[in-house]
């Protein structure tokens, strides 16, 4: 089999950025872990996202991956730059290649960033956004009930909207801000309904479609793009439920899906404590 692209999750936001990967490099395949069972990874402390985050990649890693995704903005704020010091391939993460499209696309020069607990406290956005430009004023804040009604399939309807709404009022004050970054790759499944409570003049950023572009640079730079004729296979594990992986993977990538199997990450052991 022809080397992977490794991308790894909390849970099922990383779909959104595997379904770009899928359709801006469609001869590349594609191993993704979504830690279901674990999710959501924002409230957890610090060392917690760390050790499950290696367990994802000792996996991976083991299946001859060239190069990994990492598709939870949680997960990259504690653990990207290790992973790239420790790691023989190239690592790429979700928070920069968001941060780049919303200094981009902003004309104010005032973002809104939204996520989960671990991601706002850690401040990774606002350090991101502000190294690049820095006159750049950034409005963070946590939501910490969108991830779950995503991995519950909620992602329309009454309740969604309602939920969706409630958490985002206190980002409606902000007059002058024109730009809003998915900060969690849960989001862009529920994107409409944030659009909407948002309003036609916010511009709302996901991550997915800026980080595979980023991924396809850094293969083409490092000549792994894959240039033969074998068909590409994509392959799918999670933690939990297979059903309702497969249920909620089938719907957000247009067809269905059949390679989906259960890992048990908790039993793998660490290559940061190998």
């Amino acid at each position: 089999m022809k080397q992977p692209i490794g991308v790894i999750d909390s849970g099922v936001g990383g779909l959104t950025v595997a379904s770009e990967l899928v359709r801006q490099l469609p001869k590349e395949s594609i191993i993704y872990v979504g830690d279901t069972k674990r999710c959501p990874y924002g409230p957890r402390p610090k060392e917690e996202v760390i050790q499950y985050t290696w367990e994802m990649v000792h996996f991976l890693m083991e299946r001859d991956i060239k190069m990994l995704v990492v598709a939870c903005n949680t997960a990259t704020a504690f653990t990207l730059e290790q992973l790239r010091e420790e790691l023989p391939i190239p690592v790429v993460g979700v928070i920069q290649p968001g941060a780049r499209a919303a200094i981009t696309n902003s004309r104010t020069g005032e973002v809104g960033v939204i996520g989960t607990e671990g991601t706002i406290n850690s401040k990774a956005y606002v350090d991101t956004l502000q190294h690049i430009n820095a006159d750049i004023k950034v409005h963070d804040l946590a939501c910490p009930r969108l991830a779950p009604i995503v991995e519950q399939g909620i992602v329309q309807g009454t309740e969604a909207y309602q939920i969706v709404n409630e958490t985002l009022q206190p980002l409606k004050r902000y007059k002058n801000m024109d730009t809003l970054i998915l900060g969690c790759t849960h989001y862009p499944m529920i994107r409409d309904l944030i659009q909407e409570v948002m309003g036609p003049l916010v511009m709302v950023i996901s991550s997915g479609e800026e980080t595979a572009r980023e991924v396809s640079t850094i293969l083409g730079y490092h000549k792994k793009l894959y240039q033969g004729r074998e068909e590409s296979q994509h392959y799918f594990y999670t933690t939990g439920d297979v059903q309702v992986f497969k249920a909620i993977a089938s719907n957000w990538l247009n067809k269905d899906i059949e390679a989906i199997d259960q890992v048990e990450l908790d039993t793998v052991k660490s290559l940061s404590q190998r």
